[in-house]
């Protein structure tokens, strides 16, 4: 019984500190379930926004693919269609279809805003 009790209280402590952390997220990274793999300042799954604002600081281009972008549209199309490598093996899925570009652009905004 009490080994019920404990594991209840730690999922519930979870749970929390998930909805916590999720609550300082903007809504669209909810609405594209960044939230599952990321947090503004912890490392989850995926990286911390505010280590990807550092990581970016201060340029102008990114490479995906082998192909040159301006920071922001190579950014968002990392977050559209996914990758991996850049910040270790695990892959980041691509954006549900549901989620336009230009809120993808906005997404990318915010996060290198992080670091301002």
């Amino acid at each position: 019984m009490k080994h019920t009790i404990i594991t209840t209280c730690a999922t519930i402590s979870l749970i929390i500190a998930g909805n916590v952390l999720a609550t300082e997220m903007p809504p669209l990274a909810k609405k594209g379930n960044c939230v599952v793999c990321h947090t503004i300042d912890k490392k989850l799954i995926g990286p911390a926004w505010m280590d990807v604002s550092k990581k970016y600081k201060g340029l102008s281009k990114y490479t995906y693919k082998g192909v040159e972008h301006n920071l922001e549209d190579g950014l968002a199309l990392k977050i559209r269609k996914g990758g991996y490598g850049v910040w270790g093996n695990t892959a980041m899925p691509s954006t549900p279809p549901a989620i336009k570009d230009e809120e993808i652009k906005e997404l990318v905004q915010f996060i290198l805003g992080l670091d301002k």
